[in-house]
């Protein structure tokens, strides 16, 4: 499967969301990082046909999406941010109802809802109702129903919102097994999400694709480093407002900095090893893991 993403742009009243995307993908697991209105949104909400491009193509193992109609939406999977449902349907009957959207007919969908239902750990609760579900379950609820027709191609934006860290776990060792047959693209704020099963990483910035490769790859490639002090609480404090700090622990007997800069930022700083959120940090300023994507 291979998904061509050709000079793609999206304009709303001279406003780029998209501007000038060029991706290529094949089957594997793919991240997109950006903060909150950098355009990972619009770009999936095109990938998966429901608004068009300004400019550009997009395709489908040479084919044009848009012309592909219906052939393309079966081999499409989607989870976007926020999902539908009715609040008094049962999970079962949620996903049974999403299934016949899909055109799977009757047995299929009785053992594709059993089987993504295991996937996701929600074969317990397929009686509860929607509207009693805790926000982490609704999310496993959502990745099942994009995972009902079995896509060759699998997006999902911000997937892991809700979900605490052992489900998290879950859901990373999920897409690694999903993504032996199948492209997966996904969107989060929380970087050790993409960090440990993306094959490839794009990080997005004002609606346009700046920064491409693996993990490994992007992270040789940036001059920054990352640093550790332990200081006292008026260093520290000046130290913050002149380089960009990851993490900052009031420990005994000072304040513990982990710092991100091309230079060391003070005599007592160590050198540590970078990490995926570190860089992230360098090139959009902020916390990696305090952006709401």
């Amino acid at each position: 499967m291979e998904l061509v993403i050709s000079s793609v742009e999206k304009d709303y009243s001279g406003f780029k969301a998209v501007d000038n995307v060029n991706l290529e993908m094949n089957n594997g697991v793919y991240g997109l990082l950006g903060v909150n209105g950098a355009g990972k949104t619009t770009l999936m909400r095109m990938i998966c046909t429901l608004i068009h491009p300004t400019k550009g193509k997009i395709f489908c193992d040479g084919k044009d999406i848009f012309e592909m109609y219906g052939e393309y939406r079966k081999l499409l999977g989607y989870l976007p941010q926020e999902f539908g449902f009715y609040p008094d349907f049962s999970v079962f009957d949620y996903l049974r109802y999403i299934a016949s959207i899909k055109g799977l007919s009757s047995a299929l969908a009785r053992k594709r809802i059993n089987d993504v239902l295991q996937q996701v750990g929600m074969e317990k609760s397929k009686n509860k109702k929607m509207k009693k579900l805790s926000g982490g379950m609704k999310r496993r609820v959502g990745i099942a129903q994009a995972m009902l027709n079995d896509p060759k191609i699998l997006v999902l934006d911000e997937p892991t919102a809700g979900l605490d860290p052992n489900e998290r776990i879950r859901f990373r060792n999920l897409i690694s097994e999903l993504s032996q047959d199948r492209l997966v693209l996904l969107s989060t704020h929380i970087v050790s999400d993409i960090e440990s099963v993306a094959s490839q990483i794009f990080f997005m910035r004002d609606g346009r694709i700046e920064l491409s490769g693996t993990a490994d790859e992007l992270l040789e490639a940036t001059p920054a480093k990352a640093w550790e002090c332990t200081l006292s609480t008026n260093e520290a404090d000046i130290i913050q407002n002149r380089f960009c700090v990851s993490n900052r622990r009031v420990i005994r007997g000072g304040v513990e900095l982990r710092i991100v800069s091309e230079e060391r930022p003070c005599p007592e700083a160590c050198e540590e090893i970078m990490t995926l959120e570190d860089l992230f940090l360098y090139e959009f300023g902020e916390k990696a893991g305090d952006i709401d994507g």
